[in-house]
């Protein structure tokens, strides 16, 4: 089905972020949408301010007659009753991916994928390219601070930038210009057989990048890159087609340097802080590079960048106090962050309030995860956010702090959270919260908590 002709889009899971991004560019269509979603947020409730209906409830009763396409997120499984009635009424049924694929096939798509990474590699991407004469569409994977969405549409531009999601196999919907691969971590092992696997079909997507265009792939990844397009690595630190040196730290604001052929380009200014983050940029800067950006708009759109909702986003930041969230939600992710916090705040007293995130994850990496969790001074656990899995028996959050060889480590409630309980006696120095499953709920209520204990 051509989904430029639908006239009346029912999104089923429409508060998540891929979804949200697609709904968005419909309504300014003047398409009708509506959709579902099992949890209020503060997602569904701007979509809600913007104009699009949504319902709470799977009562099909509830549900409009006159729907001409469902669009449908495989993290909501297809035996939901909702997805169920509109399948026996006959209406097409397209997942999300696949819409993606066909919103973005006729413009020089820059597709960004990785375990992690991808959501602040595609935006800074995007911030850059939306600053510069070339301009974008986007279709992102987090909240742009500085835009407070997730889509641009730029009806003058060639290029769209897009989060390429490797679950489900998504991303190989796309058929990019120019791709980025900023990692391939074993991930998502309810989807692929193994580590191997995923690599592997990494390296299809690889495969699916114009011939014409380019590949931009991090340093040292275990893939298979095809012989066409062009490809180039890229690093901190360290020796790369593309990399970042000479990397400083001051609070929250960093300098590095960016080098590549035989150019430089010195004294970069990011407040988007961590190495992390500075690899991240080093990936959207080469993007913006190749493409012919100039060197005054690279350096003027990084300076000017905020960052991205949940990435490393500073919600408290005074000399004697630090507050920090983040979505990291992976054993490789968590490390990455906590060494970065670690760098930046050395001898301070950094406090970890963590919710794992889905049984199949905590299950398959428990190791990993209680290594890397150890890297904190006291660690606030919370039990494992669900998403779309049922329990698994004996993997709980109870089983995960085992593993923490940490001295101050404790599970927590959310409530004892919100009422600030769990907070009391602690030595607050650095706080970071830590995962992707409702824990953003509780960044306002600790932020409150926080500051109160502090005085």
């Amino acid at each position: 089905m051509d989904v430029q002709k639908a006239k009346n889009i029912f999104f089923l899971g429409i508060g998540g972020i891929g979804m949200s991004g697609i709904a968005r560019y419909f309504h300014q269509k003047n398409v009708a949408v509506s959709g579902y979603d099992k949890t209020y947020s503060k997602i569904t409730n701007d979509l809600e301010e913007e104009g699009i209906e949504i319902i709470y409830s799977d009562n099909t009763s509830e549900l409009q007659d006159d729907i001409d396409l469902v669009i449908w997120t495989p993290a909501i499984k297809n035996q939901h009753p909702i997805y169920k009635y509109y399948e026996n009424k006959g209406v097409p049924i397209l997942k999300r991916s696949e819409v993606l694929g066909q919103l973005t096939h006729s413009y020089k798509t820059i597709a960004v994928a990785g375990t992690h990474g991808k959501t602040s590699v595609s935006t800074l991407i995007a911030h850059i390219f939306h600053n510069s004469k070339l301009g974008c569409s986007a279709f992102l994977g987090g909240i742009s601070t500085n835009l407070g969405t997730n889509f641009i549409y730029n009806p003058n531009s060639e290029y769209c930038v897009v989060e390429a999601d490797e679950f489900d196999r998504s991303f190989l919907s796309l058929n990019p210009f120019i791709s980025v691969i900023t990692s391939c971590d074993a991930d998502h092992l309810d989807i692929y057989k193994d580590a191997a696997d995923l690599r592997s079909t990494f390296s299809s997507f690889a495969s699916k990048t114009d011939p014409a265009g380019v590949l931009f792939v991090k340093k040292g990844l275990p893939l298979y890159l095809p012989a066409t397009p062009k490809n180039y690595n890229y690093s901190i630190n360290e020796s790369a087609d593309f990399n970042s040196t000479n990397i400083q730290f001051e609070g929250n604001k960093a300098t590095f340097n960016f080098n590549f052929s035989d150019q430089r380009i010195e004294d970069l200014i990011s407040y988007f802080p961590g190495e992390h983050n500075i690899e991240n940029a080093t990936a959207a800067i080469a993007v913006a590079a190749w493409a012919g950006i100039s060197t005054p708009q690279i350096r003027q759109a990084l300076e000017s960048f905020k960052g991205v909702k949940r990435r490393f986003e500073f919600i408290i930041n005074k000399p004697d106090l630090v507050f920090i969230d983040d979505y990291a939600h992976h054993p490789e992710e968590l490390r990455a962050v906590l060494l970065s916090v670690k760098s930046m705040y050395p001898g301070q007293t950094i406090t970890g309030i963590f919710q794992p995130h889905l049984y199949s994850r905590t299950r398959d990496f428990a190791e990993e995860f209680g290594k890397n969790l150890s890297l904190l001074d006291d660690l606030l656990l919370l039990d494992i956010y669900p998403a779309r899995e049922e329990p698994i028996e004996g993997i709980d959050s109870e089983m995960l702090l085992k593993k923490v060889v940490i001295n101050n480590k404790t599970l927590v409630k959310k409530e004892d959270l919100i009422t600030g309980k769990a907070l009391k006696n602690k030595n607050l120095q650095i706080v970071i919260t830590l995962g992707a499953g409702d824990i953003s709920t509780l960044v306002e209520p600790l932020r409150v908590n926080i500051l109160k204990q502090k005085g």
